[in-house]
């Protein structure tokens, strides 16, 4: 075996101290979200924290995303977020507002009109010197429904009745436009309250994209589905790759690379969340579980060649196994990541806002973890392997070895 042209192994404490350069950082500033209540720290958007998210487009193109929060804050909105987007909308996140939580106007109007109806008309009915005698009443009314429409109560009662519900629903329902905008925008409740102030201050609204809203129950789902889908999927490989290599030191090393993955990307979203107010979206597990899976694929073909060349140069080092087979992997992880990594740059530099948080989490999560699968998960199994035989009395002495065509 050639020994040792790239000592990968032999400087492995200089890739784990790179290593903990990169984490401890954005572990300290993951560890701030909860210290700060979310001051400092990860940033969510309202798919986890509930909230309306809302996409306009004013007639006026200089409008500018500053004056826009300024105004909102002045409207009762102080933790609005606006983004000014490439074709000129404004998306909007309102933490503090529920679409689906606004009251409804149609039961108001029905409480009044509840008593001119007919119990109105039945309670006046004896009031009425030429009414009829309340024993004649009752038995008129339960003969037929012709009698009770003779009297005059009961046809101005009926009519009244009827245009009253009518009436009420129809502007709820079909609401008036804001004045110069598309007629997208709503008016009722307090959406059309900030929609009107903004109208005000900045002129006609040319186009709404979107209007969303997620409560806080929802939210709340994602979460806990997020911790139980990163969590039971890392057992799974835990599993799988001690079954497929019938050693544990193989699974739990592939994990502690992963879970080094996962921080890289928290970490940076945490910092970046901090300084420049980058969110976390619903499609950020999706990127999760996407570093994750190729995470492990990347170990796992180092891991392999190191089972293949463990059972053919039997005798050999460990140290020296593992440095030579993160080298013949070498060409095919970076050749791989590094195409993977072209198309994503493209997608997140030219690819909308829409997606750029998404894209950005695979974006760093690939990087992470191509370094991680070779410089940090062989050189653990190595220092794993050396503890163990150490451990047991059985170190491997050194001796001659034997070299080995490539």
């Amino acid at each position: 075996m050639v020994r040792r042209v790239f000592d990968i192994v032999g400087k492995r404490n200089w890739f784990f101290l790179f290593s903990a350069i990169v984490t401890i950082p954005g572990l300290i500033f993951i560890l701030l979200t909860p210290l700060t209540n979310g001051a400092a720290g990860l940033k969510f958007s309202i798919d986890y924290t509930g909230g309306t998210e809302w996409s306009i487009r004013f007639e006026d193109p200089n409008v500018a995303a500053v004056e826009v929060r300024e105004v909102l804050a002045g409207l009762g909105q102080e933790d609005a977020t606006v983004t000014r987007t490439g074709r000129g909308f404004f998306d909007i996140r309102l933490t503090g507002l529920d679409l689906r939580e606004l009251p409804t106007p149609s039961p108001a109007p029905t409480a009044p009109l509840l008593p001119s109806g007919s119990p109105g008309a039945s309670a006046a009915a004896p009031s009425d010197p030429a009414a009829p005698s309340p024993s004649t009443a009752p038995a008129a009314s339960a003969a037929s429904p012709l009698p009770s429409v003779e009297p005059s109560p009961a046809p101005t009662a009926a009519p009244s009745a009827t245009p009253a519900p009518t009436a009420s629903p129809e502007p709820s329902a079909s609401p008036a436009p804001i004045p110069g905008s598309a007629g997208e925008v709503p008016t009722t409740g307090e959406i059309g309250n900030i929609a009107r102030g903004l109208v005000a201050e900045f002129g006609p609204i040319a186009e709404q994209a979107k209007l969303s809203s997620i409560g806080a129950v929802v939210s709340a789902d994602l979460v806990q589905q997020a911790i139980v889908l990163i969590f039971f999927g890392s057992l799974a490989i835990v599993a799988w790759i001690t079954y497929r290599f019938r050693d544990v030191k193989f699974g739990l090393t592939a994990v502690v690379a992963l879970l080094h993955d996962v921080i890289v990307v928290l970490g940076i979203f945490a910092i970046l969340g901090t300084l420049f107010n980058i969110k976390i979206d619903g499609l950020f597990v999706t990127a999760m579980l996407t570093v994750i899976g190729f995470s492990v694929h990347d170990t796992i073909v180092v891991f392999d060649r190191v089972r293949e060349n463990r059972a053919r140069h039997q005798g050999e080092p460990f140290d020296e196994i593992v440095n030579h087979s993160i080298l013949q992997t070498f060409g095919r992880s970076i050749t791989t990541s590094f195409t993977v990594v072209l198309t994503l740059t493209t997608l997140f530099l030219f690819g909308g806002s829409a997606t750029q948080e998404f894209v950005l989490a695979l974006l760093l999560g690939i990087v992470s973890g191509t370094y991680s699968s070779i410089f940090n998960a062989a050189p653990l199994l190595v220092v794993w392997q050396e503890w163990e035989d150490r451990r047991k009395g059985r170190l491997a002495s050194p001796g001659p070895t034997r070299r080995a065509t490539t």
